[in-house]
Formats: C-alpha cells, structure tokens, sequence
C-alpha cells in the first residue's frame, strides 16, 4: 500500500457525503400526525411534511427542527451534530489537514438518523446513548 493510500484512508471528504438522509417524524400525544417542517443548521434550510425522509447538508452546527400544524402547538427539535468516525481517521493517518477540511465541509460530522418532534415540546436529540431530553412548550 502506499503512503499516499495509507494518509488518505481516514478522509471523511473521500469516504463520507456532504448530505445525510434523517427519518423525520412528528406526533403529537403520542400518535402520528402530518406537520409541516422546517430544518436549518449554517450550511442551509430545508422543508418537508413530516413523516419523510430528509436529506439535509452535514455541519459540525446542530441541526433545528420546526414543525407545525394548524390546531397543535409547535414542535422543535434540536439534533445534536457528532464528530464521525472518519474524522478520528483523519487526526491520526492525515495529520490533521483532512480534519480542517472536513470540519470545514461538514462531511465529518453526523446527526442522528431519526428526527422525532413531538408536538407541544422542544425536544434535543443526540446519537449518544441517553442524551434525549425534552421541555414541555408553555403556549400564551
């Protein structure tokens, strides 16, 4: 194998995509309902009806979700952004210059796969184990 093979093994910009696809869902009192959406993190805002499947552009920024549906208080949701495994590659085969252009890129980053509003809640939602919190909305 040769060096330049070995240094660019851990490159999140060659392994990796710049988007990522999330399942977003909203329920409110726990059954599922169709809400209009809104996610946004620095690299761009996108909308969809909830439920779908979300492709949105990676950033090492969380990712905020916005749902509503006429009748229901809103939903919000932040999704915690995550350093990915590749970018740990990068440190150690790359010497770091891979790691400043993925963080810069977002490609080294990642949300977790399923995005869950509940409706009337703000909610924060992490890929690490038990790092699901939730915060009732007051509504005036």
């Amino acid at each position: 194998m040769t060096l330049a093979a070995i240094t660019s093994v851990g490159c999140s910009t060659i392994t990796q995509n710049e988007n990522q696809t999330l399942l977003l869902t909203a329920s409110y009192q726990g059954n599922p309902v169709d809400a209009e959406c809104r996610l946004k993190n620095d690299k761009g805002e996108w909308y969809s009806e909830a439920p779908a499947s979300v492709s949105v552009r990676k950033s090492n920024e969380g990712l905020e979700v916005t749902c509503k549906k006429e009748g229901m208080p809103d939903g919000i949701l932040k999704a915690i952004s995550r350093v990915a495994g590749s970018m740990y590659g990068n440190i150690v085969f790359g010497g770091g210059i891979g790691a400043m252009i993925d963080h810069s890129k977002g490609v080294g980053y990642d949300y977790p796969d399923q995005l869950p509003v509940k409706m009337g809640e703000s909610v924060v939602v992490d890929k690490k184990p038990n790092k699901q919190t939730t915060a009732q909305q007051t509504t005036h």
